[in-house]
């Protein structure tokens, strides 16, 4: 029996890697929503997803303005919204001074990473139903994403929303055509277009 394996040192390079690589391919679709105000919306889920994962007691406005201008070099200044805040350019280098811990946590499923399981826990703090859904929509994406990288044979969307269900205690249950999946065509294509071509390997 033979799995397509996805290897790390096969995937593009993160632009900010503390973000996590689910984050990164949220802003990659954002980039790839041709309607403004969703993309719009899109960027504003995003941001308040990351200003999540950060320390709540830090300076709130310096805070928001470092995230946004994160996003902006994560697009590599290519995202066309409404930015809040003034977008200074810097190099991706210049914009890791905080950098944020990798959990270390047991992985309860590896082919979705430590990342997207922080992620799917945030989704209860989220107090918009539209945000939550939004975030819902993005992080479901991710795993269908992550679930082609791993296997391009085992993408059923019924799973992916059963494990966001275990990730959230429940709190989140969806069934699959309350959320807009992207297609399994696009899902592969991007799984292709992040890790190049895949090895394979026997057994495991």
């Amino acid at each position: 029996m033979e799995r397509n394996v996805d290897y790390n040192t096969e995937r593009t390079t993160l632009v900010l890697p503390e973000y996590g690589r689910a984050i990164q391919q949220m802003v990659d679709h954002a980039m790839t929503i041709e309607d403004r105000d969703e993309r719009q919306r899109c960027a504003e889920t995003i941001v308040a997803l990351m200003k999540n994962m950060q320390d709540s007691h830090c300076d709130q406005d310096e805070l928001t303005h470092k995230l946004w201008n994160h996003l902006a070099v994560m697009s590599s200044y290519k995202l066309d919204i409404d930015y809040p805040v003034e977008i200074e350019r810097h190099s991706a280098d210049t914009d890791k001074r905080d950098v944020i811990p990798y959990p270390q946590k047991k992985i309860h499923k590896r082919h979705y990473g430590a990342i997207v399981e922080e992620l799917a826990s945030k989704l209860t703090d989220i107090e918009s139903e539209d945000e939550r859904m939004e975030l819902t929509r993005l992080i479901a994406n991710c795993m269908k994403r992550d679930l082609a990288n791993w296997n391009r044979d085992a993408m059923d969307e019924e799973k992916i929303l059963e494990d966001l269900a275990n990730y959230t205690d429940g709190k989140v249950a969806l069934q699959v055509g309350e959320v807009d999946f992207i297609s399994d065509n696009e899902a592969l294509n991007s799984s292709v277009s992040q890790g190049g071509k895949k090895k394979k390997k026997k057994g495991y």
